[in-house]
C-alpha cells in the first residue's frame, strides 16, 4: 500500500538548478504525491520536467509564507529546501520563519540533495506516519 504525501520544493536561484537535477532524478516518486513550490522554483520545475505543481508566490514576495501557512494548517507532509548558506537573501527573516515553523509543526526538512535523497528513500515515505506535534501547540493554545 502507498501513502501519498505532499511535498514543498523551494531553492534559492543559485540551487535552483540542482533541486531540478534532484527532481528529474526523483521523477517517478514525485509524480505519486501532490507537489507545491515557490513561484519561480515552481515554474522553472515544471518546465523543466511537466511535473504538475501547485505553485505559491516567489519567495520574496510571499511565498515562503505562504508554504509555512500550509505547514500550520497540515497541509504539508515535508520540505526540500535547497537554500543558498553563502548568500544573503532580500528575504531572510521569511526563510528563517519557514525553517522555523517547520521545526516547531515537526515535519522533515532536507537542505541539501543528501538529506532529500535519505527522506524519500526512507521505509517512511511509503508508509503512514503520524507527526508528533511537540508541546509548542499546547502552550499556545487559546
Amino acid at each position: 500500500m502507498q501513502f501519498h504525501k505532499s511535498i514543498a520544493l523551494i531553492a534559492h536561484d543559485k540551487r535552483k538548478q540542482e533541486l531540478s537535477d534532484w527532481v528529474e532524478h526523483n521523477r517517478e516518486l514525485l509524480e505519486q504525491h501532490t507537489l507545491y513550490a515557490t513561484g519561480t522554483t515552481g515554474k522553472k520545475l515544471a518546465d523543466d520536467h511537466g511535473l504538475e505543481i501547485h505553485r505559491f508566490r516567489s519567495g520574496p514576495l510571499g511565498g515562503d509564507q505562504q508554504v509555512g501557512a500550509k505547514i500550520c494548517e497540515g497541509e504539508i507532509d515535508f520540505l526540500i529546501f535547497f537554500w543558498d548558506p553563502l548568500e544573503a537573501q532580500p528575504h531572510d527573516v521569511d526563510v528563517k520563519a519557514l525553517l522555523r515553523l517547520a521545526v516547531v509543526y515537526n515535519i522533515p526538512v532536507a537542505c541539501n540533495r543528501s538529506t532529500a535523497d535519505f527522506m524519500v528513500t526512507s521505509q517512511l515515505m511509503n508508509g503512514d506516519y503520524e507527526r508528533m506535534i511537540s508541546e509548542y501547540e499546547k502552550l499556545f493554545k487559546a
